[in-house]
């Protein structure tokens, strides 16, 4: 099986990378450079296999297509820095990305090639109480279960759900207010339960919300990804969740570690175990397809751990940490 990585391209990287990855062992081996692309830090395949990442042309920030071969296709760029996320709708035949310097929400329709035309755009407007707060920052922007588009604003404190039409236009739905000075940066949905889980940056906090299923969210819990004695710097990153619905895993970056929780009968969480990530600032992480491995890339150490995920107690055994890509942001398979 094939792992690819996003990257930023400020050091040592020089775009996207392709890594083996052995599904009995866990072992990482045959990295390669598989596309070249300024700061390709987030990316997403469809179900036909073309590839989207966050991309550069010519000092302009948007989204970049590539073939299945990984040959480009085309930019999609305006003036200003790239963005932070994208994400595939394959039944519309969408591509969604999210601006966290802009504060935008984008929708870009797929050509007969496979190449991006920009189709909409939202202007998030406002700030919040925390100096990273000053104005708007979209962080995500993904499918709800029902189609609807969810977008995570770190700077605004908001998740903005909206419905979207076969033509890629947007039309705000509803807004859910987090906690001031939280920084909502990812949400991600319980496979059954009408449940969603909503990881903060700036607090370093998972908020557990009850999901209506028409856009609409309210807060059930409120839970730390640290323990009560650490007062450093953190932001949190990336959050997962098990296929079965029985664990929830997060990232932290600062305390450069993953909190593992264990998600109730009422669909709350419960800290399991908080694990050192064995490198620095815990970008991402994805478990494997089969849920028996957990793969975690650090930005600032060039390195990836990969731990062994005990399916009963969701607890992480690590196997190897010393598996280079340089400047990884974001992992995925095809």
């Amino acid at each position: 099986m094939t792992l690819y990585f996003g990257t930023y391209t400020k050091r040592a990287s020089e775009g996207i990378y392709a890594v083996d990855f052995n599904t009995e062992t866990g072992e990482l081996s045959n990295r390669r450079l598989v596309a070249t692309e300024p700061n390709p830090t987030y990316l997403a395949f469809s179900n036909d296999h073309f590839l989207y990442t966050v991309g550069a042309e010519d000092s302009q920030g948007g989204l970049a297509a590539f073939t299945p071969s990984l040959e480009p296709i085309n930019h999609a760029v305006e003036e200003g820095a790239p963005h932070c996320y994208v994400s595939v709708d394959d039944k519309r035949q969408l591509v969604y990305g999210a601006n966290y310097h802009k504060g935008q929400v984008l929708v870009y329709k797929r050509l007969e090639n496979g190449g991006l035309a920009l189709a909409d755009c939202q202007q998030h407007e406002g700030s919040g109480p925390h100096p990273n707060q000053a104005s708007a920052h979209v962080h995500f922007a993904d499918l709800t279960p029902d189609n609807y588009l969810v977008t995570c604003d770190l700077g605004l404190d908001e998740v903005v759900t909206y419905t979207v039409s076969d033509q890629g236009k947007l039309a705000p739905l509803a807004r859910y207010q987090a906690t001031p000075g939280a920084g909502p940066r990812h949400i991600t949905f319980h496979p059954t339960a009408k449940i969603a889980y909503l990881i903060c940056e700036l607090n370093s906090t998972i908020e557990v919300l009850i999901y209506d299923g028409l856009g609409e969210f309210e807060l059930m819990q409120t839970i730390s990804t640290l323990p009560s004695d650490y007062t450093d710097f953190n932001g949190t990153a990336a959050i997962r969740l098990s296929s079965d619905g029985k664990f929830l895993y997060g990232s932290n970056r600062g305390h450069d570690s993953i909190a593992v929780y264990k998600v109730l009968g009422d669909a709350s969480l419960e800290l399991v175990e908080i694990v050192p990530s064995l490198g620095k600032t815990p970008r991402d992480f994805i478990l494997s397809p089969d849920n028996r491995f957990v793969i975690v890339a650090h930005q600032d150490s060039d390195n990836v751990s990969v731990f062994h995920r005990d399916s009963e107690t969701g607890k992480l055994a690590n196997l190897s940490s010393d598996f280079i890509v340089p400047e990884a942001v974001a992992i995925t398979f095809a």
